[in-house]
């Protein structure tokens, strides 16, 4: 998708080409972000910031190693990570009851190889991000004991 359309395109017809965006949201800095994206199930999403013209930026990939990375940097609170990729895939708790923490998981081609989830930790509170790590994931596992 990103490929094909161009850099300040009408977002009207950008979908008209790829439909409706199912997620939008006000980034911190204003305006408006657009997001196709295919989860839960999916591993792809892509997203766009639409200026007062009505006209989008660029169309990007973010579900992916290089992008994930922007969490790496500054103060990541969860609607900001939300506008950013979109709604994960899972939202779930780890850890023994004094140290559990809120997981956001983002279903993803890792490398563009391996089925995987990015891991979002959001502390207890689960409000902003303390960590992001990739790891296997389990939807495609296969059972290797034949068990149902």
């Amino acid at each position: 998708m990103a490929a094909k359309v161009p850099p300040g395109a009408p977002l009207a017809q950008v979908e008209a080409s790829y439909g409706r965006p199912n997620f939008t949201c006000t980034p911190p800095q204003g305006g408006q972000r657009v997001i196709w994206t295919q989860q839960p199930l999916g591993q792809y999403a892509w997203g766009a910031n639409v200026g007062p013209d009505g006209r989008i930026d660029r169309v990007e990939r973010l579900l992916t190693d290089a992008h994930f990375k922007v969490l790496d940097d500054g103060d990541w609170p969860a609607e900001r990570v939300r506008c950013e990729f979109g709604p994960p895939a899972i939202i779930d708790e780890v850890g023994l009851p004094s140290v559990r923490q809120v997981v956001w998981s983002y279903r993803y081609r890792e490398s563009d190889a391996w089925n995987s989830l990015m891991y979002v930790y959001m502390g207890r509170a689960g409000d902003r991000v303390t960590r992001h790590h990739p790891g296997p994931d389990p939807m495609y596992e296969e059972d290797r004991f034949g068990w149902p």
